[in-house]
């Protein structure tokens, strides 16, 4: 598989706690969707592309509730957030939050990484804004093609074992899997909107093993929702 795919699949901890902490991912993302427009996938683009990402790794009735949940008289705000940081080992992370409480968000956040040697700053410039589709495939060339005759703009298009990985402007991503499907492609392994890193670097040692811990801890944080970096072995 491809680079990208690799670091972004990078593999979690299989701990309940983990797995909770999914589930209150996908509900929150999905929730808040819902709530920005019509509570039905198919009027809401927003809500549409927040169950596509989380369909494979939730189960459909925690989906399902999160989309009552709007429908009803709840009322729940939930703020976003964005934690920069420069790790031990020079690596650069970025932590997006979605949380009731702005607070509680900063303070564990802040925690989990500064405990591991990771200090704030600004490290956003090192990544740029992309959508990404993975999904299974060996015809490259064909894909590319069919995705320059329907007016999609093309940052790449690789092929790693099987793996095709397609990277787009964001404002094409549906657009392209409209594309792909006319093509058969119906299974994505990724289809979202996502941070890509310029450069990737390799960690070794302690620096490897508190960059490992940390992610895991990150992915455990009820309040954290994405994770982004650019360590090629974590």
């Amino acid at each position: 598989m491809g680079r990208h795919f690799e670091v972004r699949a990078a593999a979690m901890a299989a701990s309940a706690k983990a797995k909770s902490a999914i589930y209150m991912r996908a509900s929150k993302e999905i929730y808040a969707a819902a709530k920005s427009g019509i509570p039905d996938p198919n009027s809401n683009l927003a809500l549409r592309s927040a169950i596509e990402k989380y369909h494979k790794s939730t189960p459909r009735d925690v989906i399902e509730r999160a989309i009552e949940k709007a429908k009803g008289g709840d009322n729940v705000a939930y703020i976003e957030g964005r934690y920069e940081f420069l790790t031990s080992g020079g690596a650069y992370l970025i932590v997006d939050t979605m949380t009731d409480n702005v607070n509680r968000a900063l303070v564990s956040v802040r925690t989990i990484c500064t405990r591991k040697g990771a200090k704030m700053g600004s490290v956003a410039y090192n990544f740029n804004t992309s959508g990404v589709i993975d999904f299974k495939g060996t015809d490259r060339q064909g894909v590319e093609d069919n995705l320059v005759l329907g007016d999609v703009d093309v940052t790449s298009v690789t092929d790693d074992g099987g793996e095709i990985e397609v990277l787009v402007n964001p404002s094409d991503l549906e657009k392209a899997k409209g594309v792909l499907g006319g093509m058969g492609v119906t299974e994505f392994d990724t289809a979202e909107v996502t941070l890509i890193p310029n450069d990737y670097i390799t960690l070794e040692g302690d620096d490897l093993e508190k960059f490992k811990t940390m992610l895991s801890e990150l992915n455990e944080c009820e309040d954290v929702q994405n994770v982004y970096h650019n360590v090629e072995n974590a």
